[in-house]
């Protein structure tokens, strides 16, 4: 009974000095606590020194211990969201307190509402902390690589049960607007603790909330209330352009609206964004030249593997109505030459990967151009991650990758370590599938080599790779006069 009340009283501090709650707050947050985990009696305790993470981890086992919940992952998170919705306020006032900052400025709502998010453990961060990261410096500047190990893999128990769990039919899926407060199953993440601020941009009535899994500062989405499948239309350039509009601090961008190129999710409507400077920010220019129905929008062609036209003008609308001509031109082109074809029997194949921030008073568009075609040779797709480059990264390249992060899978971390001792002669077994990889950097090491930065060296040209092949538009000589081609037509 002490050792529930000590962490009790542990959180309910925490939750006080991270300004969720005040000291008039403390009682009955403490009442709803003892509630949640079946005690009745309350009585001081010894302090305790945990932070939030080890905090819900103690509450969680200790309800696991009184079978108040089942001794699984899931259902633990689902409790601790539960114990930390006790120090939420109501959507609405969350609303309230996010407009209200915002007129003191822009980063004044955002640094409030992203905060919010940290303090309730909606935000992760203590699995977010186990991803692996780091910079390598390639040919088109640094790019950013991550071995993705903040999503737990699932454990027996709970495989089991999503085998038998029925189909979810509310909330449709994870970006619907219904899962503000959801208290999760088996099958949908918890959301107890969850928040989102509505916002109204170019017409249509939006959400704004964070990532629960930060793959940068600041990851934001923002979500149509309404459950529609991904398309891109002029609509959603002005829907970008907006958004950096009333909060210039952040990028936006939008995933492809295609299969392949599309990233992860083409069921809810959603954009990306964040305060974080991706390196496709930072890339030279190839050439400049003006597109004569937009005389005010300069372009310029990016240094960049993934083929780019980036646009700039001091007026949204000019450069709204240029990034939608780029992009019904790009749908009807095509170059057999460069493989490009914008339909086979009547199937689509080009679409972009819209990229907006502000800089100073110009309004900027990332003009990524895409294509899912696929082949006999390249089944997967002809701009997709090649067969030789699979064993690091075989799924699509979404938003997030096309700006030089790339998301790597949590296996690499364990397998890359065995790829060193192969490397150095400790082991003779490595995985079939990067057998080709390890036998070609065994013959390349020498032992005044450090290890570790020659595989990490390694990875992050292989990612390299990764963009290459997924650019259109090659960098190589034939490449850029197939892209001049494109130019010369718009």
């Amino acid at each position: 009974m002490n050792t529930i009340c000590g962490f009790i009283d542990r959180l309910v501090q925490l939750a006080i000095q991270s300004n969720m709650i005040s000291e008039r707050d403390a009682i009955y947050a403490r009442n709803r606590l003892l509630a949640l985990m079946g005690e009745a009696e309350y009585e001081a305790s010894p302090a305790v020194e945990t932070d939030l993470y080890e905090t819900l981890d103690e509450l969680s086992a200790l309800a696991a211990a009184k079978r108040l919940i089942d001794d699984s992952l899931f259902a633990k998170d689902i409790f601790t969201s539960t114990l930390m919705d006790v120090f939420l306020p109501a959507p609405s006032y969350v609303e309230e307190k996010f407009f209200k900052a915002y007129e003191q400025a822009p980063e004044a709502a955002t640094n409030f509402f992203y905060n919010l998010s940290l303090h309730s453990n909606y935000v992760k961060m203590s699995r977010i902390a186990k991803n692996i990261q780091y910079k390598y410096a390639s040919r088109y500047g640094a790019v950013d690589i991550t071995i993705n190990l903040s999503k737990p893999e699932k454990d027996p128990k709970e495989i089991a049960l999503l085998k038998t769990a029925p189909p979810n039919k509310y909330p449709a899926c994870l970006l619907c607007i219904e899962n503000e407060g959801y208290a999760g199953t088996v099958k949908l993440p918890d959301r107890a603790n969850h928040r989102t601020v509505a916002l109204n941009l170019n017409n249509r009535n939006w959400r704004l909330q964070y990532s629960p899994y930060l793959y940068y500062n600041e990851h934001c989405i923002l979500l149509s209330e309404n459950h529609e499948p991904m398309k891109l239309t002029k609509d959603s350039f002005y829907n970008l352009l907006r958004f950096v509009e009333k909060f210039p601090h952040y990028f936006i961008g939008s995933n492809a609206d295609l299969p392949i190129v599309g990233g992860s999710i083409l069921s809810h409507e959603h954009y990306q964004g964040g305060a974080y400077k991706f390196p496709i920010h930072s890339s030279d220019t190839l050439w400049e030249f003006i597109i004569p129905k937009f005389p005010d929008v300069n372009c310029r062609i990016l240094n960049w593997p993934l083929s780019t036209i980036q646009l700039s003008s001091e007026n949204l609308e000019d450069v709204a109505e240029c990034t939608d001509y780029i992009y019904k031109t790009w749908k009807a082109y095509s170059d057999p030459s460069a493989d490009i074809l914008s339909h086979t029997d009547g199937t689509p194949h080009n679409t972009i990967t819209p990229i907006a921030e502000k800089r100073g008073k110009h309004y900027i568009m990332n003009v990524v151009l895409r294509n899912n075609r696929t082949t006999a040779e390249h089944p997967l797709g002809i701009f997709h991650p090649h067969e030789d480059v699979q064993h690091i990264k075989k799924e699509n390249i979404g938003l997030i990758e096309v700006m030089g992060l790339a998301i790597l899978p949590g296996r690499l971390r364990e397998e890359l370590e065995t790829i060193k001792e192969y490397i150095v002669g400790k082991s003779s077994v490595v995985a079939d599938y990067h057998k080709q990889w390890a036998q070609e950097l065994k013959g390349s090491y020498t032992t005044d080599m450090n290890i570790d930065e020659l595989v990490r060296d390694a990875l992050g040209e292989k990612f390299v790779r990764v963009l290459e092949d997924a650019g259109v538009f090659k960098l190589n000589t034939t490449g850029i006069e197939q892209f001049k081609t494109f130019i010369h037509i718009l």
